[in-house]
């Protein structure tokens, strides 16, 4: 595994936030946002705030490719959508368990969608 890798790894386990940059499915630039994530081994599984509702989501949908960034330690990876609704209750759940019950609810909407990087 490159050391690029391995360096953001260490980081993800270490941060609460990281950046993701996706493409604009319209305007076909690069959008960079901060979003919460879990890191589960090789996993990193991503919240839309709004849920399918969410811009960089329906950007994700339409142009899988995204690019991850824990604090100058990054790479770019394919996103994958996850629809089953107990998959994405699974997700939830590992949100709440790592940022708690109470943020979760109050910066979530809605828990229809989530999304799931490969990290290999």
């Amino acid at each position: 595994m490159p050391k690029s890798k391995d360096d953001l790894k260490d980081r993800l386990a270490r941060y609460r936030q990281i950046k993701i940059s996706v493409i604009g499915r319209k305007s076909g630039k690069t959008i960079s946002i901060p979003v919460w994530f879990v890191l589960d081994g090789e996993k990193l599984y991503l919240l839309p705030v709004q849920g399918s509702d969410t811009q960089w989501y329906k950007n994700v949908l339409k142009n899988p490719s995204i690019r991850i960034d824990a604090r100058g330690a990054g790479a770019k990876f394919n996103a994958t959508a996850l629809t089953d609704a107990k998959a994405v209750k699974s997700v939830v759940e590992r949100f709440r368990e790592k940022y708690g019950v109470k943020d979760v609810k109050k910066y979530y909407s809605k828990f229809d969608v989530a999304v799931c990087v490969e990290l290999t």
